[in-house]
């Protein structure tokens, strides 16, 4: 299907556009772009922590080093600017044991008055206005995700992979289910529930409180029949090995069934689901009244969803809503209700594009609120006195974030924000102001206080500081490439501070690829890349027909053809750049971690006639090594898509490699296992390639101090060696 050609800007060869930083001669160091070391470029934004009515939000103050003041929250009046103190940390916590500091609080009411803490292994409730300091738990085992009731008269949690909870001021302890073992989990999410459903920010946590503090939802988990996959731990003199259940493609799954809890007997009832079926089920949302409890329903091709409403007394359902896709459908994360505890609104890409609707309860049906064709990305707030909902999209052009309103019957739709660029805001609480923070690619950032008609009133703040000017940064310029189908693909580039069109320049492709993930924005590129750019380097990005631009129409080409279509997209690219005279076609390099990673394999051996060099982060090599959920819902099971997993696979291109790649990895990469690596280590050693590789022990998935410091490092090394022919010594700036 050919998509209509929208041209973003007009591209230029000349140095028209620039950053920000393009007007002085100063260069950048190595440990400002990769370590965030003195001096520093940019000013940091007041921490604003959220708004507390419609006119009144909270900014955190830390004290200046060396004061002796303490940190504190002050409330700000956002017509006036007038601030009062609201909470000093110091003395809402002086009566916490020597200790524990306050900022080491696990959770928080809003007024501060409830306090939990993790110490010594047990869980701690602290009162700051009776300046009461209470254990909950005292066990051996650790407790996990503790969290408050809404009343704050209870905690949650989980200990040994069953749930608890305990009452604040009794301290009686009730376990509520009785059969967490090594396999079974209550209220801990199955790892692959965690990493592809539920997402990391659960921590695992697969449990939640009903509105009324009177019942708790929560998932459980059978990972019986789930194979355990090893990695081994290469520390002292035996080493050490953990085991996880981890399924991959074609694997059982976790079974999952979905219970209540009611705290007055302590009795579940499980809500009417097959707990044998091989099937998905998961996000639950309760209403506002806690009478009944969403939860949805997937099957296990992952193209259909249906949403029930269960009776919370009973365990019995009543669908709701159901989806089908001829591809994929995805969980909807963020349902929200509104003020008659019944109709709500989510975000859905059935249309192709995903979309703001509201579900009437009465009728049993779905309304469109946004019948634009580009993205709702998120909901911010319901402002039900006035029948109106504010959330972020991309409006018409996919690059931007813009913050937009809508009345609750879709009649009205309003932008209110303008400017051309990267919009990331938050409304008070009935909408009549908002702080936007903006960026674009000639501004690193500014925070502006707005009033109901997207109005400036003032400037909160701003990243841009005087230094930044002394600096001859990069020029920055996005444009589109031209596509073999009908796909203009949005592109950037940052070109070197001194760039000439009669020389001859190397690129690097910054990427990740993944479904639905775009790299191209409005917004202000890495300090890393302006390293590079300093140094002679064409900093290059684009984005495929998958990566969410041209909406769900665009993703679905990657349906069972992972792989495919990104190095499509990705070389004709190249073939774009290679028309340019100053563009070395002998030294493009991709650089990209994870699905990146994948991506700059799959560049250095099915696009080898136009990638030379590459930097593979802990990668997919093949896709039957990764893990269920998020691979079959792209690509289908192997046993119904072999061709697609074939043609996925490094391993089937590995004999095409010509160019030098590379390869890192992690050893305890529970995520991407190292077997990926692995695996392409050995195939291309068999075929007599050569090839770069740094390990990581320990390191899981992505790279933290000290073995990020290094990683960074030997990147930029890589670079200079091979496209220069020369070594690069970042602690002392100096040419080797």
């Amino acid at each position: 299907m050919r998509m209509k050609r929208r041209l973003y800007c007009v591209l230029t060869l000349v140095l028209a556009l620039s950053s920000a930083g393009g007007a002085g001669n100063r260069r950048l160091a190595y440990e400002q772009a990769y370590e965030n070391s003195e001096p520093r470029l940019f000013q940091p934004l007041p921490d604003i922590v959220r708004w507390i009515d419609d006119d009144t939000y909270l900014l955190r103050l830390s004290p200046e080093e060396g004061s002796s003041e303490s940190a504190a929250l002050w409330k700000i009046h956002a017509e006036s600017g007038k601030k009062k103190l609201a909470w000093d940390f110091a003395v809402l916590g002086r009566g916490l044991p020597d200790d524990v500091e306050f900022n080491d609080h696990i959770a928080a009411s809003n007024d501060f008055e409830h306090l939990l803490f993790l110490s010594r292994g047990d869980v701690a409730y602290f009162n700051t206005r009776k300046q009461l300091w209470k254990p909950l738990t005292s066990s051996v085992s650790e407790e996990k995700n503790p969290r408050f009731s809404p009343d704050f008269s209870r905690v949650a949690f989980t200990r040994d992979h069953d749930l608890y909870v305990v009452e604040i001021a009794s301290g009686e302890e009730t376990r509520l289910t009785h059969d967490g073992s090594k396999s079974i989990y209550n209220g801990w999410a199955s790892w692959v529930y965690y990493e592809e459903v539920l997402g990391r920010r659960s921590r695992y946590a697969a449990f939640w409180w009903s509105p009324d503090s009177r019942m708790i939802a929560f998932l459980r988990f059978d990972d019986s029949n789930v194979p355990v996959f090893p990695l081994f731990r290469a520390d002292g003199v035996h080493g050490d090995l953990e085991t996880a259940h981890y399924p991959k493609p074609g694997d059982p799954n976790p079974a999952v069934r979905l219970g209540i809890v009611h705290l007055e007997d302590a009795e579940i009832v499980w809500v009417d689901t097959d707990p044998k079926a091989d099937h998905y089920v998961a996000w639950p949302f309760w209403t506002p009244d806690s009478r009944c409890l969403l939860f949805q329903w997937m099957n296990r091709e992952q193209n259909t969803l249906r949403l029930y409403s269960a009776d919370p007394r009973e365990g019995s359902k009543r669908l709701l809503y159901e989806e089908k896709q001829k591809t994929w459908v995805e969980f909807f994360e963020d349902i929200s209700f509104l003020q008659n505890n019944r109709d709500f609104l989510f975000r859905s890409d059935r249309s192709g594009w995903m979309q703001l609707y509201r579900f009437i309860w009465d009728e049993n049906r779905a309304r469109l609120l946004t019948p634009d064709p580009w993205q709702v990305q998120d909901i911010l707030l319901i402002d039900n006195g006035h029948d109106r909902v504010f959330f972020h999209g991309t409006g018409l052009d996919s690059r931007e974030t813009h913050l937009f309103c809508v009345t609750l019957d879709g009649k009205e739709l309003t932008s209110l924000t303008q400017t051309p660029g990267t919009h990331r805001c938050r409304v008070s609480l009935e909408g009549s102001f908002f702080i936007d923070v903006f960026s674009d690619i000639d501004h690193p950032g500014e925070m502006l206080l707005k009033g109901a008609t997207g109005n400036t009133i003032r400037s909160l703040g701003t990243r841009m500081s005087p230094l930044l000017k002394e600096y001859a940064l990069g020029k920055t310029e996005l444009f589109t490439i031209p596509g073999s189908d009908g796909f203009d693909l949005p592109a950037r580039w940052v070109l070197p501070p001194d760039f000439d069109p009669g020389k001859s320049y190397p690129v690097i492709f910054a990427v990740y690829g993944g479904p639905g993930s775009k790299n191209i924005t409005r917004s202000y590129p890495r300090l890393s890349h302006f390293y590079l750019a300093q140094e002679g380097i064409i900093v290059f990005s684009v984005d495929h027909r998958g990566s969410g631009h041209f909406g769900k129409t665009g993703m679905d080409y990657m349906h069972r053809r992972l792989g495919y279509w990104e190095m499509q997209d990705y070389i004709r690219a190249v073939q774009w750049l290679r028309e340019k005279p100053f563009i070395d076609s002998l030294r493009i390099g991709i650089h990209g971690g994870s699905y990146g990673g994948y991506v700059a394999c799959m560049a250095l051996t099915c696009g080898a006639e136009y990638f030379t060099h590459g930097i593979a982060d802990f990668s997919v090599t093949d896709w039957l090594l990764y893990d269920s959920i998020y691979t079959e819902r792209y690509m289908d099971r192997p046993i119904d898509n072999p061709e697609g997993y074939a043609f996925g696979s490094v391993m089937t291109h590995a004999d095409q490699y010509r160019g030098i790649l590379l390869i890192t990895h992690g050893t305890m990469d529970d995520n991407v296992h190292m077997q990926n690596t692995l695996q392409l280590v050995e195939k291309l050693q068999t075929l007599n390639k050569d090839f770069e590789m740094m390990l990581y022990p320990n390191c899981r998935h992505g790279y933290r101090p000290p073995q990020g410091r290094h990683a960074r490092r030997g990147q930029v090394q890589f670079w200079f060696r091979h496209f220069f022919e020369r070594t690069f010594d970042p602690e002392s700036e100096t040419e080797m």
